[in-house]
């Protein structure tokens, strides 16, 4: 009995300082030393009566044993939530550096007089996204379900009670708005270098408050293709092809570049290329988008404890697998088919690579992560000269080849390589035509709504406010046009074109 009076001192000192410490009350962690020897004292007596009254003494043991339980489990609690707030703000933060990665692409990528417009568009599609997202994004997103197409309640949202529920909503909006960012960043590139700057905050607010949102209610907010079973770990379809399609559509309003297509004396239409004027720029920009792919896809596992854990680390290494495998595949391509090591088709090749793992990393091995990325390397060479010199749209960066149709090719391969039971099983591994078929259905409705959502707003923008500079801007160059600021001051960096 002496021994149970002392489980109980004990247990009653870890309980008064634990609340102590949960609590922040400098004055009931002295209270602890203060009543122990009262409690104490108190134990002699009651272990007198716990000695006539065996039972109850039991059954009292075994509710302090469960009250002790529940404090560490209170205490595991605190320790887990903190470790998966901290990782998801790395991945976060991960992701936002994502930004400086699309702007350097796209600036290298693009010619030096437009340069400075490029830096404009992708420092202020995050700023302008952030607060829409925030006012209405998030709500549509993620808001109470109305018939599993749109949410319709936290507008607005952001309470300032300290409770877990706050703490997890703060995490989640922070974690989401950079997705939203990169959606709508996606399609700069594809319209660079005569796009008024007003029509691309215009569309940019569209892209993040409305389009993004609604279709990402769909799949990760509790919509009908999550309800149907649909898979996307971290936004194959939801981010990267919804970024794709609008690029597409919006480039192919606005037209192609001045002289970008020539037709000839004979009637055939020539395609000019306009080559970046800075290659390491580009370069720099595909490794600050790799290393944020990193906080992309692994962050998405939402969690850093437990299982979570195992996954994260398991969507780093595919991850860092397909994007290597990404520009093997699109080197081997372009050195056969261009007879020269294409520098802009093997970076490229890494963005198809990491594209394509995105929606399946969590699902697939290594060595199918490698296969992945091989194909979507392979695809990115094909469709950016498809989509050039066929259907004859002007993407300066490939954004569309990139995100749309890697994006859609990522989306399709969880039905194929996928190998996790009870998540997504492919045709690979026995999982029948059933998941590849719920995938496609996802991968056509987001891009059907996509396209015309998107075809909708540049076609409006276009007739109301305005979307393209003129001839005489666009030759002139975006920064001074459209800014007068130039990017290299004091130097000549174009003659007439």
């Amino acid at each position: 009995m002496v021994l149970e009076c002392n489980v109980l001192v004990r247990f009653w000192y870890e309980i008064r300082g634990f609340a102590a410490r949960r609590q922040g009350a400098g004055r009931l962690a002295q209270d602890v030393h203060r009543d122990r020897r009262r409690i104490v004292s108190k134990m002699k007596t009651i272990q007198t009566t716990l000695g006539r009254h065996k039972k109850t003494g039991i059954l009292l043991g075994i509710l302090f044993a469960g009250s002790r339980l529940f404090a560490q489990e209170a205490d595991r609690y605190s320790w887990e939530f903190a470790v998966d707030m901290l990782w998801l703000f790395i991945g976060s933060i991960l992701v936002f550096i994502m930004q400086a990665g699309f702007a350097l692409v796209e600036t290298g990528f693009t010619r030096a007089k437009n340069a400075s417009n490029i830096a404009m568009k992708n420092l202020m599609d995050f700023c302008f996204g952030a607060v829409v997202y925030w006012a209405a994004g998030w709500a549509f997103m993620y808001g109470s379900d109305a018939a599993g197409f749109i949410g319709v309640s936290d507008f607005f949202a952001g309470t300032m009670n300290l409770t877990p529920e706050a703490g997890a909503f703060y995490k989640q909006w922070f974690f989401q708005v950079v997705f939203a960012a990169t959606a709508s960043t996606i399609v700069s590139g594809a319209m660079a270098g005569r796009t008024r700057f007003k029509a691309y905050l215009i569309y940019t607010c569209f892209i993040s408050g409305v389009i993004y949102p609604i279709q990402g209610h769909w799949i990760w907010g509790g919509g009908w293709l999550a309800r149907l079973g649909f898979y996307d770990f971290a936004g194959s379809t939801v981010v990267h092809s919804v970024g794709g399609w609008a690029a597409l559509m919006g480039a192919m309003v606005i037209g192609p570049r001045l002289g970008k297509y020539v037709r000839g004396p004979d009637g055939k239409v020539s395609v000019k290329a306009f080559p970046g004027h800075n290659i390491p720029f580009a370069c720099l920009g595909v490794l600050l988008l790799w290393f944020g792919w990193y906080g992309f896809n692994a962050a998405s596992s939402g969690t850093a404890v437990g299982a979570g854990g195992s996954i994260l680390a398991r969507v780093a290494v595919t991850t860092c697998l397909a994007g290597s495998a990404g520009a093997i595949g699109a080197l081997g391509l372009s050195w056969f088919w261009f007879k020269k090591p294409d520098v802009s088709m093997t970076m490229n090749g890494i963005l198809a690579g990491l594209v394509s793992i995105t929606a399946p990393c969590a699902v697939v091995s290594p060595g199918a992560a490698i296969v992945i990325g091989l194909i979507g390397g392979a695809l990115v060479v094909l469709a950016v000269e498809f989509i050039d010199k066929v259907l004859k749209i002007d993407d300066p960066v490939g954004a569309s080849s990139v995100h749309l149709v890697c994006g859609v090719f990522g989306t399709l391969a969880v039905g194929i390589w996928g190998n996790v039971e009870g998540t997504a099983v492919g045709i690979l591994h026995g999982g029948g035509v059933s998941r590849l078929g719920i995938q496609c259905v996802g991968a056509g409705a987001v891009g059907l709504w996509s396209a015309l959502t998107s075809l909708l707003l540049f076609t409006a923008i276009k007739a109301t406010a305005g979307l393209r500079v003129s001839a005489k801007e666009e030759m002139m160059g975006l920064d001074l046009s459209e800014h007068k600021s130039e990017a290299y001051a004091g130097f000549q960096i174009f003659s007439n074109m």
